[in-house]
């Protein structure tokens, strides 16, 4: 994904959330599924899959060193961030109080 690929999507969608992980994670490839499912019961949310190892610039960016990583967007600004140990429970809180 290029730089000007990621500005597109986070112009498009109002809340955005970004997964930021790799190939070589099993808790990513685990959690990534979960969030995904929870992304799609909010009609204003948009899921978004970075791969930091193909995407430095964009990881580097937003300072993302650790995975997985998940960076909610909020008409174009970061609202909120979970990193490593992420409760699904908490996220879907949150996304429910961002998108209420």
């Amino acid at each position: 994904m290029t730089h000007e690929e990621f500005e597109t999507e986070l112009k498009k969608h109002p809340v955005l959330v970004t997964y930021f992980s790799h190939d070589e994670c099993n808790v990513c490839k685990v959690l990534k599924p979960q969030v995904r499912e929870i992304v799609s019961g909010f009609k204003d949310a948009a899921f978004l899959y970075v791969n930091t190892k193909e995407s430095m610039e964009i990881a580097g960016q937003f300072m993302v060193f650790a995975v997985p990583t998940i960076i909610l967007f909020y008409e174009g600004r970061e609202a909120k961030r979970y990193s490593r140990h992420i409760s699904l429970r908490d996220f879907e809180e949150f996304l429910t109080r961002m998108s209420g």
